[in-house]
């Protein structure tokens, strides 16, 4: 029996068989064509080939097609082809190594490295950003030379090597700090390009594996595949600090072992992902498409130019103008790819927004309260809610919201579904602007030029009265130990200036002169020296403590110097006559008690809790008529009063775009892009990523406005952008890429038309033969 296959070398080969002892395949080549054996587009010829030899071969050859191909292994019995879950499974495992890795970079950049804030948050900025930008590189590998599956592999073992040179930097025998620091970078330029090259890739590959009737298993598969990113996002934040803080090694924070559990959770991953290569679909590249769409494109734009007289006839598209030198079918995908491009360019202001969960609202968290009774959370854990939400909305939103919304007769569109999602995180932002308003009421607002904050602190065993002339706030009247309830404020007429205070005690008027800067906070404290009032100043903090921790500083009234202990902060020596301590940081949130030592006495004192935010001052001393050590504590910056638990709104509401506008987004750009150019409209939509990122810092740096106000500023330019995407979406024309192919090999200037003779006369050698 007669049979046509495909095989794949350089192009597309068709060739017929006798079913014998011999077996003498003649190839016959027709048009020069990627197209992979199993391939819808060579199914296609297979088929006509088949006719056209049956209908042309005096009956010789049977009429009846060969037997189907062998099926590809399903998922339990359903159209979700089984190779998928090697893709699921892999991206799980990647990510988790991503995030569980960056989890403790700042950390490890400010402890190991020893290096500031600002370098440690530049550097982590720096990374992400390459991340988000090596896609483009790998998706031109994939698309134009080595073909998704070969690329993945490739740069997955760039990934590995990464980890592993990371973790070696993080041993801290191996060389000096200079080693150190060249093997960290070093080590996160090659997982910046191994994550970022093999991004677009995954999710495009997985793509490719459904056939193309199976749109709805397709478009749940780009769910799933969220899901495994998130649940490996989640796990990895959660486990790997744990793992840097519980366990001790090389006398400290085992960073090599926090470093060293993703660096093998990577190398799982390229073993899962290698381990299901049998059962891929593999589409290889089609050539060199990035510098064919170049060529195009410039070859258009060329040739529109030297005919842009009246004389010539308008063309429907500017593309149109390479109908010359071009065939349809590539004009055709590059206008695809155009028109989805296009498509993209409001889409960074969403993710402007979305990745300010790890910025501008863990700042905020750090000005909140937050206790759940018995258990406390750091404000940077507050993201792994966004995570959890996502693993919850996922199927919530697919099995739920979805097919409602579909019953309910209404069209719910990919670009709908992006532009509901991206009112859903403006909406986020209102909420995040609320929340910020009733923060602020419990912050201390900076003191600016020419101004500066004054608070009494009475250590006398009677009321004073303070009066300073030209000042709105006074006179006061200070009772004994009283916690003044705010500071009062000080015009200063230069940079610093020379206050007199009149200090009334007993009916007795005493002069403080005091010199105060601007920009500062003060106490002074007002105490008795025999029947004398007399004063000290002393400089408070002006900020809150940063990651909602507290300070606390102790100031020694008594008669002996004193040393002090405070949970696990040991103060040292603190002499007499009011000497004070600097601010140390304290854990925060919990009851502490006072170790004292003076002299031979040793004294416990119960300071009380010490809340989020909160900076403390401890006066240590004796109350009139009473010898004993006492502790009085005053709130310098009050704590947080509003509870974490109010940013859940906002966190939900951003995870429930997330969910309508990410995963939607990776579906539409797998669906609306030609063949040979998926993982580079992937690269483009997270190009989108990366810019969103670029977009905070232009605001934040232009904007010198409000915490809430810059929150409602970002909200409005979203809705605004949103309003602009729908306009757009509203006149874009959906596409199928695949018909786009298919209609493409029917056109005569795609495909030549074969020589009927030259099968017929192939038909007939073989059958005498």
């Amino acid at each position: 029996m007669k049979s046509a296959h495909c095989t794949y070398k350089s192009n597309c080969v068709l060739w017929s068989s006798l079913d014998s002892k011999v077996f003498n395949p003649v190839p016959i080549t027709i048009g020069q064509f990627n197209l992979k054996p199993e391939s819808a587009e060579c199914e296609i010829l297979r088929r006509k080939f088949i006719t056209l030899v049956s209908s042309s071969a005096d009956g010789e050859v049977q009429k009846d097609l060969p037997p189907p191909k062998k099926p590809t292994p399903r998922l339990c019995g359903s159209n979700y082809p089984l190779s998928i879950l090697f893709v699921v499974v892999n991206e799980f495992c990647e990510r988790f190594s991503l995030y569980g890795m960056k989890a403790v970079l700042t950390l490890y950049f400010t402890n190991f490295l020893h290096w500031d804030d600002d370098l440690s948050t530049a550097i982590f900025h720096a990374f992400t950003g390459l991340a988000y930008f090596t896609p483009v590189l790998g998706a031109l590998i994939a698309d134009s030379w080595l073909g998704k599956f070969k690329t993945i592999i490739i740069l997955s073992i760039v990934y590995v090597i990464g980890h592993i040179v990371k973790s070696i930097g993080a041993i801290p025998t191996v060389g000096d700090q200079k080693m150190h620091v060249i093997l960290s970078m070093f080590g996160l330029f090659l997982i910046a390009l191994g994550t970022g090259g093999i991004k677009p890739c995954v999710a495009a590959f997985g793509g490719d594996q459904f056939e193309e009737e199976h749109t709805s298993e397709r478009r749940k598969f780009f769910s799933f595949f969220y899901l495994s990113i998130n649940a490996g996002s989640l796990l990895s934040t959660i486990i790997t600090p744990m793992l840097r803080a519980d366990v001790q090694c090389f006398d400290g924070d085992c960073y090599t072992l926090a470093f060293g559990v993703p660096a093998v959770l990577m190398v799982l991953a390229l073993v899962v992902f290698i381990s299901g290569s049998r059962l891929y679909k593999k589409l290889p590249p089609r050539g060199n498409i990035l510098g064919e769409v170049c060529s195009c494109v410039g070859f258009s734009i060329a040739n529109r130019w030297r005919h842009r007289g009246k004389k010539y006839p308008k063309r429907e598209h500017w593309l149109d103008w390479a109908r010359e030198k071009y065939p349809k079918g590539l004009m055709e995908e590059i206008k695809m790819v155009t028109r989805v491009l296009f498509l993209y360019l409001p889409l960074p202001m969403f993710w402007a927004l979305f990745d300010q969960q790890g910025s501008r609202w863990t700042l905020q968290a750090t000005r909140m309260n937050s206790n759940f009774g018995g258990f406390i959370i750091q404000p940077d854990q507050m993201q792994t809610l966004n995570a959890f939400l996502i693993v919850t909305f996922i199927p919530f939103f697919d099995m739920g919201i979805y097919p409602l919304i579909a019953k309910c007769k209404i069209n719910l569109t990919p670009l709908r579904r992006m532009t509901v999602g991206m009112v859903l995180a403006a909406t986020a932002f209102v909420a995040a602007a609320i929340v910020e308003v009733e923060v602020q009421r419990t912050v201390m607002p900076e003191p600016v030029a020419n101004e500066s904050y004054i608070q009494f602190l009475n250590l006398a065993d009677k009321n004073v009265n303070v009066t300073l002339q030209g000042q709105d706030d006074f006179p006061i009247t200070m009772a004994p130990f009283q916690d003044p309830d705010n500071y009062m404020k000080l015009q200063l007429s230069s940079t610093s200036q020379i206050f007199s205070f009149d200090l009334k005690y007993e009916n007795v008027n005493t002069e403080c002169l005091q010199n105060i800067s601007e920009r500062q906070a003060y106490s002074i404290l007002l105490y008795k020296e025999g029947k004398t009032l007399l004063c000290k100043l002393l400089e408070d903090e002006t900020l809150k403590p940063q990651k909602g921790k507290a300070t606390v500083r102790i100031i020694n009234a008594f008669t002996e110097d004193i040393n002090i202990t405070l949970g696990d902060v040991n103060f040292g020596r603190i002499n007499k006559n009011l000497s004070s301590s600097p601010y140390a940081i304290m854990d925060r949130g919990q009851r502490y008690k006072a170790m004292v030592k003076a002299g031979t006495k040793e004294y416990a004192l119960d300071v009380g809790l010490i809340d989020f935010g909160a900076a403390y001052t401890i006066i240590l001393g004796q109350k009139p008529g009473d010898a004993s050590l006492k502790s009085w504590k005053t709130e310098d910056i009050k704590a947080n009063v509003v509870h974490i638990a109010w940013q859940i709104p906002q966190y939900v509401l951003m995870s429930a775009g997330e969910v309508m506008f990410s995963i939607t987004g990776v579906e539409f750009s797998y669906t609306q892009a030609p063949l040979n150019m998926k993982a580079v409209l992937q690269a483009g939509w997270l190009l989108t990523v990366a810019f969103g990122n670029v977009l905070v810092l232009i605001v934040a740096k232009a904007a010198y406005v409000e915490q809430w106000a810059e929150f409602v500023l970002f909200a409005c330019l979203l809705f605004a952008v949103c309003i602009i995407f729908s306009i757009m979406a509203y006149f874009y024309k959906y596409v199928d890429s695949e018909e786009l192919v298919k209609k493409d090999l029917d056109k005569e200037e795609e495909i030549p038309p074969p020589n009927t003779d030259t099968f017929l006369n192939t038909v007939n050698k073989q059958t005498k033969l």
